[in-house]
């Protein structure tokens, strides 16, 4: 467990630079995916699996943090752990939405 000051503020720091990049990645996820729909381009396999992917990677977030929490890690690590599976299935869809 960290427990000097400027040690948990560079690891909030961490956490915080990684969900302002995901924050970006799901706009533009959302933004390419709302074009799609708007042109009839969706189709009912993407739109289940956009719905499917949020119970899917709510479930690892939690194992992951639990995990952290579970193995004595600050609270930092248990979020930036939580934050992980969103952002790289949020990286990874705006990767794949890309022309």
């Amino acid at each position: 467990m960290t427990k000097n000051p400027m040690d948990m503020m560079v690891a909030w720091t961490k956490v915080a630079s990684s969900y302002n990049m995901m924050s970006f990645a799901a706009g533009e996820v959302i933004a390419r995916r709302a074009m799609m729909m708007a042109r009839g381009e969706m189709t009912g396999p993407d739109a289940m699996g956009m719905v499917m992917e949020k119970a899917t990677i709510f479930a690892t977030a939690t194992e992951q943090a639990a995990v952290a929490a579970a193995s004595g890690a600050d609270p930092a690590r248990i979020a930036a752990a939580a934050l992980k599976p969103y952002s790289t299935k949020t990286r990874s869809n705006a990767r794949k939405l890309r022309p």
